[in-house]
């Protein structure tokens, strides 16, 4: 029987983190409410920082300016510990791909159903919702504290498009393609193409050509052809009356795009 600051020791020599209200009762055999107390005088201290109720992360000195750890030290391990499929996405997997302009100011995590986001000292983390979130492509990647998942570059690429309101809008998501499209694969972006609606893949190829990547864009031709049967807007959120055209995509052109190039 010890106590809450030895614990936290013990973990840290163990090379962990992170830890649940449960995890210190069972290891310390005392009451919760003792627990919580102590818990609530080392978070005070800056020692421990809580992202989720019930769910605490060790904070080490070096990143006692967050108040917490950084968003990829502590997600893989909490979406574990709620037994939730994940994927690190939209402009949190760009800057992991090398395609990033500026560090997003939300680490941004795909899910199958809603989440609240999470703020936890200086960090930032919000959900995005993708139902049918296997189907997506993903890879591991390490982290200081062990691994976790992160959305392909071609995932990110339909990603982005489908979800480019979370992604700074179409500006900067093109200007995320210029560098992105150099990791992509041009097999696997048709590959992943059949997991998502064909409107993305209207407009990412559309964008793709807009930014000089036609070569990319070309792998998405032949399932254009194939699957579109309507025009879709280029802005969902934009009319599109009196929009021109671009019939190889099959896109009303509602919004001037202007890649920060």
């Amino acid at each position: 029987m010890g106590s809450l600051a030895q614990y936290i020791d013990d973990l840290q020599q163990q090379g962990r983190y992170h830890f649940t209200t449960q995890d210190a009762v069972s290891a310390m055999g005392r009451e919760e409410a003792v627990v919580r107390q102590a818990l609530h005088r080392l978070k005070s201290k800056g020692r421990v920082a809580s992202p989720q109720r019930g769910f605490h992360v060790v904070v080490p000195p070096e990143y006692k300016a967050l108040a917490c750890l950084p968003a990829e030290q502590f997600v893989p391990q909490l979406m574990e510990n709620v037994g939730e499929p994940y994927h690190v996405a939209l402009l949190s997997a760009a800057e992991l791909h090398g395609a990033a302009h500026h560090r997003p100011q939300r680490f941004q995590v795909m899910v199958r159903s809603p989440r609240r986001p999470i703020t936890c000292g200086r960090v930032g983390v919000e959900f995005h919702v993708r139902s049918n979130l296997e189907e997506a492509a993903t890879a591991v990647v390490n982290t200081p504290r062990g691994h976790m998942r992160v959305a392909s570059p071609e995932t990110t690429a339909l990603e982005l498009v489908g979800y480019q309101r979370y992604a700074g809008g179409l500006d900067n998501v093109a200007t995320i393609l210029t560098e992105l499209a150099e990791v992509v694969s041009v097999s696997g972006l048709a590959d992943q193409a059949r997991t998502v609606p064909v409107a993305w893949v209207q407009r990412l190829g559309f964008l793709l050509e807009l930014v000089g990547q036609g070569e990319v864009a070309g792998g998405l031709r032949g399932f254009v052809e194939d699957r579109a049967r309507r025009v879709v807007p280029l802005d969902p959120a934009l009319p599109r009356t009196g929009a021109p055209r671009s019939g190889r995509w099959g896109i009303a052109v509602n919004a001037e795009v202007e890649p920060d190039l």
